[in-house]
């Protein structure tokens, strides 16, 4: 098989912007205008993820649990109800994980979709923390997808003050050394120091704006830490506000002036430090660095450097509105390339195949062990970096070999009803490879066939 099939325009908006052509659907006449009016079709909180718990009914069962932990009357009763605590976690963060992906199967704006999947993962959190694990879901639909067609700086603000970031850069443990409650603190137990905790300040100007070797300081990240002491979330009894939610401690906060990229912040509380995201949200590096990681996901592992300046340019002249980055990008001859650019990550593969198969309901398909297996457990990248973008991360023999086993079995489970001959040049759009085509032709059964068609060239690629 050819390693490069010519693809139409159908196939990449399809594929590349989308999540994967339905075989029960057409091609768009239209490819372009296709992608850019979903921006006015997007529902940020569909049907499927409407069902699932928000952030504070997530508190309030894990405080619930937690205290039957705490109250148990001797060792068996704590180790039975932490047990159920975890038993509880693991339930809510495959049902989030189901929800994902039964949205993904039923939209109507995949592009959109993308990018929502896109920014979850520049803003990654990882669940291996059991509270982290049960407001994934909560997070994604909570933080990203509201501000997915909105500005840069308001995604950027609720993604900073969700409770599933907050616990897992372990803001909510951070002190300032010199705050009201440290004082207090040290008093009553000079040995036990309380201290500030750097990892939501050093991520967010590493990862989440400027990126790396940018220019800032390992003092320009202290002092950022110290503006961000006091940002919090409401516990579980509810003190301050609604459990789970956002909430500034005073008492928490290092009290002055920090200086911070040769800037002087001088606002009070909790305003300090979102000045300093204000600053980060519009500066050239964050526009060039959310640039060339879109210019990736789009236009391949390598993208030019023109395509990143222009993409670069739209972020700055709009003052970080995401729309007007989308359009340059879906204008620019380089995310159009009629040759794939990309490898399917396991998620992007997963999703293709159950679109293209018709798949609209999850009875029956646990969709968080398949994605384990297939090496991309969702929201479970294990570092603050979130998963790799490119090829070489997971087109690795045994990772392909995972994949050869799942079509196998999609085979042998659905084949007998699916003819591959015909479903292959509708989910490439006409794009399908002659060799590919003739391989598939000639499989000795129909589930050997499918299974041919979803680990082909043509369609682990986009």
């Amino acid at each position: 098989m050819t390693d490069s099939p010519h693809l139409t325009e159908a196939a990449i908006a399809l594929n590349r912007f989308g999540l994967g052509a339905r075989g029960d659907e057409s091609p768009p006449s239209d490819p372009k205008a296709w992608l850019l009016n979903q921006f006015d079709r997007y529902d940020p909180k569909p049907a499927a993820l409407a069902q699932q718990p928000d952030s504070p009914a997530v508190a309030q069962e894990l405080g619930a649990a937690r205290q039957q932990v705490a109250s148990g009357a001797d060792q068996d009763a704590k180790l039975a109800a932490r047990k159920m605590l975890r038993t509880e976690v693991r339930d809510a963060y495959r049902d989030a994980v189901d929800a994902r992906v039964q949205s993904a199967l039923t939209t109507q704006t995949p592009f959109v979709d993308r990018l929502v999947y896109f920014w979850s993962n520049h803003f990654a959190i990882s669940t291996e923390k059991p509270q982290v694990a049960a407001l994934a879901g909560a997070f994604e639909t909570e933080a990203i997808r509201p501000h997915v067609l909105g500005r840069f700086e308001d995604m950027l603000l609720a993604v900073e003050r969700h409770p599933a970031m907050q616990v897992f850069l372990d803001q909510v443990r951070s002190i300032g050394p010199d705050s009201r409650a440290a004082m207090r603190a040290d008093a009553r137990d000079p040995q036990h120091k309380r201290g500030l905790n750097e990892n939501l300040g050093r991520e967010i100007m590493e990862l989440h704006t400027l990126g790396v070797r940018t220019g800032y300081t390992q003092s320009d990240v202290t002092e950022f830490a110290r503006a961000l002491t006091g940002w919090s979330i409401v516990g579980p009894k509810g003190a301050g506000g609604t459990p789970g939610t956002f909430i500034f401690r005073p008492a928490l906060h290092e009290p002055g002036d920090r200086t911070i990229m040769g800037r002087r912040y001088t606002e009070p509380g909790e305003a300090q430090a979102r000045a300093v995201l204000h600053d980060l949200a519009s500066a050239p590096a964050t526009a060039n660095h959310v640039a060339t990681k879109l210019a990736r996901h789009f236009a391949g592992d390598n993208p030019s450097q023109a395509l990143v300046a222009r993409l670069a340019q739209a972020f700055q002249s709009s003052g970080g509105d995401l729309p007007t980055v989308y359009r340059a990008l879906v204008a620019s001859s380089e995310a159009w390339t009629s040759t794939p650019v990309k490898f399917k990550t396991p998620w992007d593969w997963t999703i293709s195949t159950l679109r293209g198969l018709g798949v609209q309901e999850m009875p029956g398909i646990k969709a968080a062990p398949i994605l384990t297996q297939l090496g991309q457990p969702v929201w479970r990248p294990g570092s603050p970096a979130g998963y790799d973008d490119i090829a070489a991360s997971w087109a690795a023999p045994d990772a392909l070999m995972r994949r050869v086993d799942l079509a196998q079995r999609i085979g042998a489970r659905v084949g007998d009803r699916v003819d591959a001959r015909t479903l292959g040049p509708k989910l490439t759009a006409g794009s399908l490879d002659p060799a590919t085509a003739l391989a598939v032709s000639r499989a000795e059964s129909a589930q050997t066939a499918l299974a041919l068609l979803l680990v082909s060239p043509d369609f682990q690629r986009r």
